[in-house]
Order: structure tokens, then C-alpha cells, then sequence
């Protein structure tokens, strides 16, 4: 019988209890909060483990919310036009994720959120990180007014969402996508670039 040659495959249960301790990290810290080298004490491994399962502490983010879609890889697309269409290349890339079969896991992300506050710090974390801010960094706005900035769109992102895929609300939940983007996209664009109120 011949030897298997090459690395001896991982332990499962390993890569499970890092993940366990970076959503209980982010979860309670937040993603610039929590650390590489705490999640790894927390999992009982060293911190050279989690970047050989993850690679990096985003790309672990990623990996505890389950999301199927890595935000570092779609959003170059949404700002590569310049401020001017942002907020409909914004509406039109969520509404492309959410309405593929991907999203079938940010549907299940969303309705636990509502019911379960652990799970809504996740969200709150991964829209804000991963998202808002990769956005925002990108434009030309007064930096003390991105927290609000932020927030009023993911108004418009999380409630879209909702909407479309959880409520289910006609005509919404059936509408064409390029409709919503005309519809909402000029609203998250003035969230994005547009004078706040005073």
C-alpha cells in the first residue's frame, strides 16, 4: 500500500474552536478590538495557527460570519467609477449579492440578528468593517460625519433586505433590481456625498 505524500490534512475541531473565539471576540469587542493573538489564546493555539487556517484577521472575520462573499473582492467594482453613480453601483452590488444564491446566508444572518444580539453585534460589525468603511475611506467627506454617513445607508442596505427577503413586501420583494437601484440608489448616494443636515 503506497504512503499518501503531501501536508496531513488539518484538525476540523481545531479550526472550529478558533472560529468559536473569534465570533465570541468580535461579538464582544468588535473587529478592531478583538486580536489575532487573544482568539488564538482564547482557542488554546498559537497565534501562527490562525494565520495558517485564515490567512488574515479579516479573512478569519469572514470566515466566523459564514459570509459568502468577501467584500474586499466586490467593492474595488463600486468605487472604481469615482463619487459620481456610487450609490447606485453600491445598491446595484448588494442587490447582485443578496439576490444570488449567496445570499441565502445573509438572509439567515439577517433574521437571526432580529431575535438575537450576539448575532446583530456580528452584523453591526461586518456592515461597519467590512462594508461602510471600505466605502467611506474612499471619499472625499468630512471624516466627523462617517459615522452618521454609515448608518443612514445601512438604513437604506439592511432595511432593502429586509424588505425584499425577509418581510417579503410587494412590490418590493418582486421588484426588477435595476428599478430598486433607480429608486434608492440616488438616496444612499446623498448619504454618501450629499450636505447633512445641521
Amino acid at each position: 500500500m503506497a504512503r499518501r505524500t503531501g501536508r496531513r490534512p488539518g484538525n476540523q475541531g481545531t479550526r472550529e474552536a478558533i472560529l468559536d473565539a473569534a465570533r465570541a471576540a468580535f461579538a464582544e469587542r468588535g473587529f478592531d478590538a478583538a486580536s489575532i493573538r487573544a482568539i488564538a489564546g482564547t482557542a488554546g493555539v498559537d497565534p501562527a495557527l490562525v494565520h495558517h487556517y485564515f490567512g488574515s484577521k479579516d479573512q478569519l472575520f469572514l470566515a466566523a460570519m459564514n459570509s459568502p462573499v468577501d467584500p474586499g473582492e466586490v467593492l474595488p467594482k463600486v468605487l472604481a467609477g469615482g463619487a459620481d453613480g456610487i450609490g447606485e453601483r453600491l445598491v446595484r452590488t448588494f442587490l447582485g449579492v443578496w439576490d444570488s444564491p449567496a445570499g441565502s446566508a445573509g438572509v439567515a444572518l439577517l433574521r437571526s440578528a432580529v431575535s438575537n444580539d450576539w448575532t446583530a453585534r456580528l452584523l453591526r460589525e461586518f456592515i461597519t468593517t467590512q462594508v461602510l468603511r471600505r466605502v467611506l475611506d474612499q471619499l472625499d467627506v468630512d471624516p466627523a460625519e462617517l459615522p452618521l454617513r454609515g448608518s443612514l445607508i445601512a438604513t437604506q442596505l439592511i432595511g432593502l433586505a429586509m424588505m425584499r427577503h425577509v418581510v417579503r413586501l410587494e412590490p418590493v420583494a418582486s421588484a426588477d433590481p435595476e428599478a430598486l437601484v433607480a429608486a434608492i440608489g440616488p438616496t444612499v448616494q446623498r448619504y454618501l456625498t450629499g450636505p447633512l443636515p445641521t
